[in-house]
Formats: C-alpha cells, sequence, structure tokens
C-alpha cells in the first residue's frame, strides 16, 4: 500500500507546542568547525520551541 502526497500551499504547518500557524521558521547555528560541519537549531518565531536540529557534514568530512 502506497502513501499518498499531497501539495498543499494553502495551508501553514502549526507548531507542535504553541499550536500557532508557522509562517517562517527561525534557525540558529550551533557551532561551525574549522572543516565545514554545521550543526543548526530551528525554532518556532512564536514560542522559541526547538523544532528540530540538524547536522551537516562538511567539504573534507564527505559533504
Amino acid at each position: 500500500m502506497a502513501l499518498n502526497v499531497e501539495d498543499r500551499d494553502d495551508l501553514l504547518p502549526v507548531c507542535p507546542h504553541c499550536k500557532k500557524d508557522i509562517d517562517k521558521i527561525f534557525a540558529r547555528d550551533l557551532n561551525k568547525d574549522i572543516m565545514g560541519s554545521r550543526r543548526v537549531v530551528y525554532f518556532c518565531p512564536n514560542c522559541r520551541a526547538t523544532l528540530g536540529v540538524s547536522h551537516r557534514k562538511g567539504f573534507f568530512l564527505g559533504l
């Protein structure tokens, strides 16, 4: 059974913490090291609750 994905440009996501519509997401670098590794935290602009954290390896680590 396949999962159907539907593009919806008429809806906004809702913050799971404050339940307000999210029309933008704030991001802040947690660290950048000399080899380009980068961690970023994404958070709600309304309540500032963390929505997620990403880690991207740098050029020397196999982008």
